[in-house]
């Protein structure tokens, strides 16, 4: 199975990257060594879009974490209906990303939105407008989206781990004098640096890939203000057929999140948790 689907389409995808592989010039097709990887050193809306992505990757991650140790924290605590508000927490996990775009869609829309609708209500319709057509609000608008999304996946991962804590600790805490604060920067964050190192790296990767709800929702515009790598790379590869360039993209992206993969890792001595 990883052969099939992982090990031989990264293979092809490398192959591809050293070639002129054009859908419209078949006839051209042959090996043209590192030209491809020198040609994106030259090309502007490869930097542009590499620092979108980083941009995206950077808000998408710190928001998601903070935000999800904090509902954590609070799903973590003894109260009535528990269970079925960990259920409501953790819904936007399970829906798809192509569904998830088009709620976001139409919350957005310009004349029929629940947001612009909200915003006249309260007396502020001065500041609606079409969110993702403007290119002012159109990011912002979609890293909101992709935050409802992704927060359920940091506070269902600490919150297993918040669960698996020993309650001696908290109580000799408490006998201590300790105070919240002291317990949470003490006690709680070290217990869980296993699970916010190994949750914040698998979100970094999936977000620095991210491609279905940008893409559904602006398709890199307006005015590629929302055109990440993983857009840019669809766009020359897919749309424009130049196969060979666009494998160029997809191998940058991959060397450059395997190193940062390493150092962030290797920074956080791999993982190693309080006992280690």
């Amino acid at each position: 199975m990883l052969s099939v689907f992982i090990f031989y389409p990264m293979f092809r995808g490398l192959l591809y990257s050293f070639q002129d592989y054009q859908r419209n010039r078949p006839a051209q097709r042959g090996w043209i060594g590192l030209n491809n990887f020198t040609a994106l050193l030259s090309d502007d809306r490869f930097y542009s879009s590499f620092l979108l992505s980083f941009q995206w990757v950077f808000w998408q991650v710190c928001l998601q974490l903070l935000m999800g140790l904090i509902f954590a924290l609070i799903l973590n605590a003894n109260f009535r209906f528990r269970g079925f508000v960990r259920t409501i927490c953790f819904a936007p996990w399970a829906v798809s990303g192509v569904l998830t775009t088009m709620l976001w869609i139409l919350i957005y829309n310009e004349h029929i939105g629940f947001l612009n609708l909200f915003l006249r209500t309260i007396g502020l319709g001065s500041i609606a407008r079409a969110w993702v057509q403007n290119i002012d609000s159109v990011f912002p608008a979609i890293i909101i989206a992709q935050l409802w999304r992704g927060i359920p996946f940091f506070a269902i991962t600490l919150l297993a781990s918040l669960q698996s804590i020993p309650g001696e600790m908290y109580e000799s805490a408490r006998v201590d004098g300790a105070s919240s604060v002291q317990t949470l920067f003490r006690i709680t964050l070290p217990f869980l640096k296993e699970s916010i190192i190994f949750a914040t790296i698998m979100r970094i990767i999936w977000e620095f890939q991210s491609v279905d709800m940008i893409l559904t929702m602006t398709n890199g515009g307006p005015m590629r203000r929302t055109t990440t790598l993983p857009i840019y790379m669809f766009q020359r590869s897919i749309i424009e057929g130049n196969y060979g360039y666009g494998s160029s993209i997809a191998m940058a992206g991959f060397v450059f999140l395997s190193v940062f993969a390493f150092l962030y890792l290797k920074a956080n001595n791999f993982g190693r948790g309080v006992y280690e």
